[in-house]
């Protein structure tokens, strides 16, 4: 990190001084912060006061080696917390040294680990003292946070206190400030978790042995970065700032990595890890015609592990209280009911959410609690997280969602246009209705005859299906009377129908299969009707973005001429849903 660079990291910290206040104290003028007996400012600078203490040689020597030496003696106002040489020895300080030269080139300097662990550790912006009654907490480099007091930080012996130089303030510790990872942090430490690191860390040097897909990078902050004029129309930095992010924290829906949040992890060990991407990868192979097959089968594969395991204190108030939950909701789940009717199909699905997390069998039985600076990690070499409260979901398609008809029959006309045989009209359920809560989502749609003499096909796309697993496949019908409760007879008549779904082969052709030829409806409740038991696609279309989906689902009409001038059959068709449901 350039002195530049930290000092547009304090201009980024200022902005939140006032509403810290209560916990720092965000001046840079002593007489804010300095309640001690007052002596005057001593001669030189953090580095010149550093450098000339022999009992902080050993600390010194990292400093330079590191780089640091440039920013305590420049204008830049720090408060150090300086190990003396009794508890950092000159082969630990040697140790350090040597780790921070074997990372150099390969990570930043805000991951190079002596830099984020041990300097930044040791380190605040802005200047800090201690009184006969100070209790405050303070923000150390690296975004950790500490409790000062006149005697100790964060527990570690403060030896002397308050010498005030001419850019901060220079306190002595009789032991290393221990450094306390975050969930995201402690990844990287603990050998039983590799295969996890691996995949969070995914793009970054150090801690991943995979070079793509890129989830962890740097990101350009020119608000933050120092413009020096424009070069052939491009601005040109003097120096550029830039921070860390991880695409996957999206995914999760938290970031790990945060010091102001808390979360509790259920993290899988390697040996749950293998033996979870083993079973779940068959469920997410692509045709070959996929972009990008391979990165997206690895990444929804782990994702389908991730997913699910991180839990919120905001959610979930009672975690860490001791006080037992009937159930907790991880943050993938959906709290709004609405928003799971529109995501799920139905709004007493309940995915991401587990009953009775501490009985024998739940999510958090077993585990080995690993206490984080940011909550609370918990190693898991059994897992009780079931897929199908997770990612081996039901499907529903509504008839009347947007984009779920993908076309109708249609004929020629006279000009030589085409014309559709049927009109979708969407109808609803009033809740005075006897069918109000029966029928999906309230609605339905009737596909109406524009052309009486024919029978009529409606066909349905079908989005984020599975591979190598078997569903349950149901046409969902609905009864006129769900519209309108005094349908006439006639209007209440049955249809015929026949049902052919579509899907692709591994080489991206299109196969399909009858699954019934003739079923006939029972008009007057709401019809489940099972169109295949236990059925498997050879190729997945999960997370897929897809213009003309690989699967779907033609329904049509197998009503006789005699049918329906004898008033027996309709070929009015009313679709509520199309169900897929995992096969038990």
């Amino acid at each position: 990190m350039t002195i530049n660079s930290i000092k547009h990291c304090a201009l980024a910290l200022i902005a939140g001084c006032g509403i810290a206040a209560a916990l720092t104290a965000c001046s840079d003028t002593w007489d804010d912060h300095y309640e001690a007996e007052a002596t005057g400012v001593n001669q030189g600078s953090l580095w010149q006061a550093i450098k000339s203490n022999e009992q902080l040689s050993n600390f010194a020597r990292v400093v330079e080696a590191c780089g640091y030496d440039k920013a305590l003696a420049s204008s830049q106002v720090f408060t150090v917390f300086a190990p003396t040489n009794d508890c950092l020895s000159a082969d630990e300080a040697e140790a350090l040294i040597g780790q921070y030269a074997e990372e150099k080139g390969h990570v930043s300097d805000d991951d190079n680990t002596v830099i984020k662990e041990f300097l930044q550790n040791h380190m605040a912006l802005y200047n800090y003292s201690v009184s006969s009654v100070s209790h405050d907490s303070i923000v150390l480099m690296n975004g950790k946070y500490a409790v000062i007091t006149p005697q100790h930080i964060s527990g570690t012996p403060l030896l002397t206190t308050n010498a005030l130089y001419q850019n901060g303030v220079l306190f002595t510790v009789g032991q290393k400030v221990d450094y306390f990872a975050n969930l995201f942090e402690y990844l990287r430490k603990d050998a039983d978790l590799d295969s996890l690191r691996n995949f969070l860390y995914c793009g970054d040097t150090l801690n991943s042995s995979r070079a793509y897909p890129l989830f962890y990078f740097k990101e350009f902050e020119p608000h933050l970065s120092v413009a020096g004029g424009i070069v052939d129309g491009k601005t040109v930095y003097l120096d550029s700032v830039f921070s860390q992010q991880n695409e996957l924290f999206d995914f999760l829906n938290a970031e790990l990595n945060a010091e102001d949040s808390t979360y509790w992890m259920v993290a899988p060990t390697n040996k749950v890890w293998r033996q979870l991407v083993d079973e779940y990868a068959s469920y997410f192979n692509y045709d070959n015609t996929v972009a990008d097959r391979d990165s997206i089968a690895y990444t929804n594969t782990r994702l389908a592990i991730t997913q699910g395991t991180v839990f919120s204190h905001t959610v979930n108030p009672s975690l860490g209280t001791g006080q037992p939950a009937d159930s907790v909701m991880s943050t993938s789940a959906v709290l709004n009911y609405n928003l799971r009717r529109y995501r799920w199909g139905a709004d007493s699905l309940s995915y991401y959410q587990y009953f009775n997390p501490t009985a024998p069998e739940g999510v958090f039985s077993g585990t080995q609690d690993v206490p984080c600076s940011n909550g609370l990690l918990m190693k898991a070499d059994n897992w009780h997280i079931d897929k199908r409260h997770t990612f081996l979901r039901q499907i529903i398609i509504e008839a009347e969602s947007q984009g779920s008809i993908k076309e109708v029959s249609r004929v020629e006309a006279t000009q030589g246009d085409s014309i559709a045989t049927v009109t979708p009209m969407l109808r609803s359920v009033s809740s005075d209705n006897a069918f109000y809560n029966q029928v999906s989502g309230n609605g339905f749609v009737e596909f109406v005859p524009a052309i009486t003499t024919m029978n009529h096909t409606v066909t349905f796309n079908i989005r984020n299906v599975l591979s190598n697993t078997g569903y349950d496949i149901y046409l969902v019908t609905a009864p006129a009377l769900a519209n309108d409760s005094n349908a006439s007879q006639v209007q209440r008549l049955p249809t015929n129908l026949r049902c052919t779904i579509s899907y692709h082969r591994q080489n991206g052709t299109t196969e399909s299969n009858q699954l019934v030829s003739m079923v006939t409806t029972n008009p007057d409740v709401v019809d489940h009707i099972l169109l295949a038991e236990d059925f498997h696609f050879p190729v997945a279309s999960y997370n897929l973005s897809e213009e003309n989906p690989q699967v779907t689902l033609r329904v049509e009409t197998r009503v006789s001429n005699a049918q329906q001038r004898n008033n027996t059959h309709t070929r009015t068709m009313r679709i509520d849903c199309i169900i897929l449901k995992p096969h038990q």
